[in-house]
């Protein structure tokens, strides 16, 4: 249906949540329409005429501006919570609304219920704000302390991968390169060292809040704000004190 529609609307620019199906459809659209795909997008620009987008390489080391060649559809995956919202416009854009119809015999698989992660908590990678815990969190059941606070806070509960390893949280809380890509109004770090590969998944939220004994912890070198300390004493005490402003 989409390769369909860019094709009859001539349409030069078709953009995807950087999220599970939009990192799968924009390839498989891109390749039916011979379109150039960018993903994983933080910032887009126009310039002379044409589209420029920032994306992060090297694990979320470096950031590079791509443009494209030619004249065919440009398909970009853009991650949540990257760009602003956009000023109001007194032209207007008209909205059309196209309906898919797919043809007899040809849906393979059909989704029947979506069913929502315990708690009741926001995705990990909607979430305004996150609080994740790293292998130093030493058992799943230590994570209640940060489902308290991350509650408390309307927020959501992230692990780094060494802790999903581990067995202490779900892979679908997995925050990094190979799980979610977050950007957050406040990202709080339990016992996280800061790898690279990590990093990569949490970089751009707007505020990060780092725990961690080792005062020379890579996270650290991220953080807005650093705590060295204790995260079973710092995190009840930042709950309850939290608890008497709200």
């Amino acid at each position: 249906f989409l390769s369909d529609l860019v094709g009859e609307t001539s349409c030069g620019y078709v953009l995807f949540g950087a999220t599970a199906q939009g990192r799968d459809l924009a390839p498989r659209v891109g390749a039916k329409v011979d379109g150039v795909v960018f993903s994983d997008c933080v910032d887009v620009r126009f310039e002379d005429g044409r589209v420029v987008a920032k994306r992060p390489v090297y694990s979320g080391k470096l950031f590079i501006e791509i443009a494209p060649k030619g004249e065919r559809p440009v398909l970009m995956t853009i991650r949540p919570n990257n760009l602003p919202p956009a000023e109001p416009s007194d032209g207007g854009t008209e909205i059309v609304a196209r309906a898919a119809k797919a043809a007899s015999g040809t849906i393979r698989a059909l989704v029947t219920e979506i069913i929502p992660l315990a708690g009741g908590r926001p995705d990990v990678a909607e979430a305004d704000v996150i609080v994740s815990g790293g292998r130093a969190m030493k058992d799943a059941s230590n994570f209640r302390i940060l489902e308290e606070l991350a509650d408390l806070l309307g927020g959501a509960v992230g692990a780094s991968r060494a802790a999903v390893d581990a067995g202490f949280a779900e892979q679908a809380l997995q925050v990094g390169q190979t799980g979610k890509v977050v950007n957050p109004k406040l990202y709080i770090a339990c016992g996280i060292s800061g790898a690279i590969q990590h990093l990569a998944g949490m970089r751009t939220s707007k505020v990060i809040v780092a725990i961690n004994k080792d005062p020379n912890a890579p996270i650290f070198e991220r953080a807005h704000f650093g705590i060295v300390g204790d995260l079973f004493e710092i995190v009840p005490m930042m709950t309850e004190e939290i608890k008497k402003i709200l």
